[in-house]
C-alpha cells in the first residue's frame, strides 16, 4: 500500500467515521432517555438520501405519503386519548404536532418544491420530512409500550424496522440512488489531496455536534433531556416528562437521521434497506461508549469508519464482518469488567 492510497482510504475512513460518529451519538441518547435500541435509525438515513434523490428527479417523494398516514394515525391516537381525558391542552397539543406541522410539510414538499428548485431548498424539506417523521414513530410504536422491559422495547424496535423497510420497497423502489454532494475543486495541503465531500462531511458532522452541545447545555429542554438520560425517574420525580423527553429524543434522532442521509448520500449508493447495516455500524460505535458514553462512542464510531475503508482495500469481501467483529472484545472486556448480578426471581 503506498502513501496516496492510504491517504485515500484514511480520508474515506474519516469521513463515513463521522457520519457514524452522529449515528452513534444519537443512538446512545435515545436509549439512555427512552431505554430503546433505536434500530430504524439507519432508515431515517435511507429514507432521507431517497426522499432528495426523488426531489432532484422531480418526483414526489413516497416520505410525503407515509408522513401523511403516520401523522393521522398519530393524530387520532393522541387526540383521542386527550379528548377521553377531557384535556384541553393535550388535546392543542396534538393537533399542533401531529396535525398542523405535519401538514404544513407534506403541503410543502408537494406544491413549494419544484424540480428546478435549489438544492439546498430541497435538502431542507427533506430534513423537515425525516424529523417530523422522528416523534411520529415515537407515538405509534413505543410510548404506548414506554414503561415494557428493554427486550420488549428492542422487539418493537426491530418490528419497526421491517415494517419501514418494506413500506420503504413499496415507495421508494427497489433501485439505488446516490444524491449530489459538495461540488468544487480539491484542497490540496502538500502532497494530499482532500476531496470537497470529505470536508464538508466532516465540517457539517463537527458543526452538528457543536450545535447538540449548546443544546444540552444552554437550552431547558437540553438540560430536561440530560436529566432523563442521566436519571430517569429522578427527572420524573421534579417534574420532567418521560413522554416529552422521549418525543425530544426523537426529534433529534429525525433530524440528525436526515442530515446524516444528506451527508452520505454521495458517497455511498443507498437503497430502501440500507439502514440496517448503517445502524449496526453506528451501533458498534455505540457499543464502544456502552451506550451510555458520548465521547466513547463518538470514538468507535471514528474507529468504525477507518476500519470499513482500510478493510474495503485489504478485504472488500469481508469488509462487514471485520467491522462487526469490532463488537466480540469490548463486549468480552466489558463481561469481565461489569459485576454479575443475578436477577431477582418474580
Amino acid at each position: 500500500m503506498t502513501f496516496d492510497i492510504a491517504a485515500v482510504l484514511f480520508q474515506d475512513g474519516v469521513a463515513n467515521g463521522a457520519v457514524y460518529v452522529l449515528l452513534a451519538t444519537v443512538l446512545v441518547l435515545v436509549f439512555t432517555v427512552t431505554r430503546i435500541v433505536f434500530v430504524p435509525q439507519g432508515d431515517l438515513i435511507a429514507f432521507s438520501a431517497l426522499t432528495l434523490a426523488a426531489f432532484e428527479a422531480g418526483h414526489t417523494p413516497g416520505t410525503v405519503w407515509i408522513l401523511a398516514l403516520g401523522a393521522a394515525l398519530a393524530l387520532i391516537l393522541a387526540g383521542g386519548k386527550a379528548a377521553g381525558e377531557r384535556n384541553l391542552a393535550g388535546l392543542a397539543s396534538a393537533a399542533l404536532w401531529f396535525g398542523a406541522v405535519p401538514a404544513a410539510i407534506v403541503l410543502t414538499a408537494l406544491f413549494l418544491v419544484p424540480k428546478e428548485a435549489p438544492l439546498l431548498w430541497k435538502m431542507a424539506v427533506t430534513c423537515a420530512l425525516i424529523t417530523c417523521l422522528g416523534p411520529i414513530l415515537y407515538r405509534l410504536v413505543f410510548e404506548p409500550i414506554a414503561a415494557a422491559s428493554p427486550l420488549v422495547l428492542l422487539i418493537a424496535a426491530v418490528a419497526a424496522h421491517f415494517g419501514l423497510s418494506s413500506i420503504g420497497l413499496h415507495v421508494f423502489g427497489a433501485e439505488g440512488v446516490r444524491t449530489p454532494g459538495f461540488a468544487g475543486p480539491p484542497l490540496v495541503v502538500g502532497d494530499l489531496v482532500v476531496t470537497r465531500q470529505t470536508v464538508g462531511v466532516i465540517a457539517s458532522s463537527l458543526v452538528l455536534v457543536g450545535l447538540l452541545s449548546l443544546f444540552f447545555r444552554r437550552s431547558l429542554s437540553g438540560k430536561a433531556l440530560l436529566a432523563a438520560a442521566h436519571n430517569r425517574r429522578g427527572a420524573e420525580l421534579i417534574g420532567v416528562s418521560a413522554t416529552a423527553a422521549g418525543r425530544t429524543a426523537f426529534i433529534v434522532a429525525g433530524l440528525i437521521g436526515a442530515i446524516s442521509g444528506i451527508l452520505i448520500g454521495p458517497m455511498t449508493t443507498l437503497y430502501y434497506d440500507s439502514g440496517f447495516i448503517l445502524g449496526l455500524k453506528g451501533f458498534v460505535g455505540a457499543i464502544v461508549g456502552a451506550l451510555a458514553i458520548y465521547p466513547l462512542a463518538a470514538l468507535g464510531a471514528l474507529l468504525v469508519g477507518l476500519v470499513e475503508a482500510f478493510a474495503s482495500f485489504w478485504a472488500s469481501a469481508y469488509r462487514d464482518v471485520i467491522v462487526f467483529t469490532l463488537i466480540t472484545p469490548v463486549l468480552f472486556w466489558r463481561s469481565l469488567a461489569s459485576p454479575h448480578v443475578e436477577e431477582e426471581a418474580e
